[in-house]
C-alpha cells in the first residue's frame, strides 16, 4: 500500500511539473487549432461514405451529438450539409484524397505531442509518419463507423426479438444504458491505438492502458460537463451572436486536446517507472 501510494503521489507531481515544463496548456491550443483543421475534412471523408453504406447521415453524426455542446453541433452539422450539398466527385476524387491528407494533420500533431511526452525526437522519415498518420484516420473511421453500424442494427434486431415477448420498452430502456457503455469501448480502443501506435517509442499494447481509461473516462467526463455548462448556466450566442458557436466549439476541442496530451504524459510517467525500476 505504501509504494503505491508513493506511485501516486510521485505521478500527480510529476504530471503538475510535465504540465508546466512541456506547456500543456499551449500544446492543447496548438492541438486544438489542428483539430479544428482535421474535423470538417474527416466529416466529409466520413458522409462521402454514405452512399456505400447502410447508415444514414443522422446516425453518422449521433455519436458527436451525444457528448458535444449543442452549440458546437448545430455549428458542426450546419457547415457538414452545406459543403457536402455543393461538393461534386466520387469518394475516390482527388478531392477527397487531399481531404484525408488533410485530415491527417490533427493525428499528426497528436504524435509531436507524444513524442514531447516521452522525450523523443522523431526519427521516421516524413512519408513514414505522414503515412502512418493517414493510417491512423483511416483506422478511426472504420472503428467510429463500426460503432455506428452495429447499435442500428443491433437495435432493429433487437427490436423484433423483444417485441414478440411484448418487451419493447424494456428493451430500448437497456438499449440506452448499453450504447453509453458501446461509446466508451469505442473510445477506449480509439485512445489506446493512438498512445501504443503514434509514439516513436516501442511500446506494448498493454502499455497504453493508463492513459487510455484515463482519456476515456476524462473526455466523456469533460464533455458531458461542458455541455451541461454551456446549456444550464451560459449561453454563448447570446453574448457573443453567431461567433459564439465557435468559441464553444473551440472550447471543446481545446479541453479534448489537453486530456489527450495529460494521457500520453501518464504513460510515459509508468514507461519511465517500469524503466527505472527495472
Amino acid at each position: 500500500m505504501k509504494d503505491k501510494g508513493n506511485v501516486r503521489s510521485s505521478l500527480f507531481r510529476l504530471l503538475w511539473h510535465r504540465i508546466d515544463e512541456d506547456d500543456l496548456p499551449g500544446m492543447s491550443a496548438q492541438l486544438a487549432y489542428y483539430f479544428l483543421l482535421s474535423l470538417f475534412p474527416l466529416l466529409i471523408v466520413m458522409f462521402s461514405l454514405l452512399p456505400y453504406l447502410p447508415i444514414h447521415e443522422h446516425d453518422m453524426l449521433g455519436m458527436i451529438r451525444g457528448f458535444a455542446p449543442e452549440e458546437a453541433m448545430q455549428l458542426i452539422e450546419k457547415n457538414v450539409t452545406e459543403i457536402m450539398r455543393h461538393r461534386h466527385g466520387g469518394l475516390l476524387s482527388f478531392g477527397v484524397i487531399g481531404t484525408i491528407w488533410s485530415a491527417s494533420n490533427g493525428i499528426n500533431a497528436i504524435v509531436k505531442a507524444f513524442n514531447k511526452a516521452y522525450n523523443v525526437e522523431e526519427s521516421r522519415s516524413f512519408l513514414v509518419s505522414r503515412g502512418m498518420a493517414i493510417l491512423l484516420t483511416f483506422g478511426m473511421i472504420f472503428v467510429f463507423i463500426v460503432a455506428i453500424v452495429l447499435p442500428v442494427f443491433g437495435r432493429e434486431i433487437g427490436l423484433v426479438l423483444f417485441s414478440q415477448f411484448g418487451y419493447s420498452e424494456e428493451f430500448i430502456r437497456l438499449w440506452n444504458t448499453i450504447s453509453v457503455a458501446v461509446s466508451a469501448v469505442i473510445l477506449f480502443l480509439i485512445f489506446t491505438g493512438l498512445y501504443w501506435i503514434a509514439p516513436n517509442v516501442k511500446l506494448r499494447c498493454r502499455s497504453a492502458f493508463p492513459g487510455a481509461i484515463f482519456a476515456t473516462i476524462g473526455w466523456i467526463i469533460s464533455s458531458l460537463g461542458l455541455s451541461f455548462y454551456v446549456g444550464n448556466f451560459s449561453n454563448y450566442t447570446v453574448t457573443y451572436g453567431s461567433i459564439g458557436a465557435i468559441i464553444v466549439l473551440m472550447l471543446w476541442l481545446y479541453i479534448s486536446a489537453f486530456i489527450i496530451i495529460l494521457g500520453g504524459e501518464i504513460n510515459a510517467f509508468y514507461s519511465e517507472e517500469k524503466k527505472t525500476n527495472c
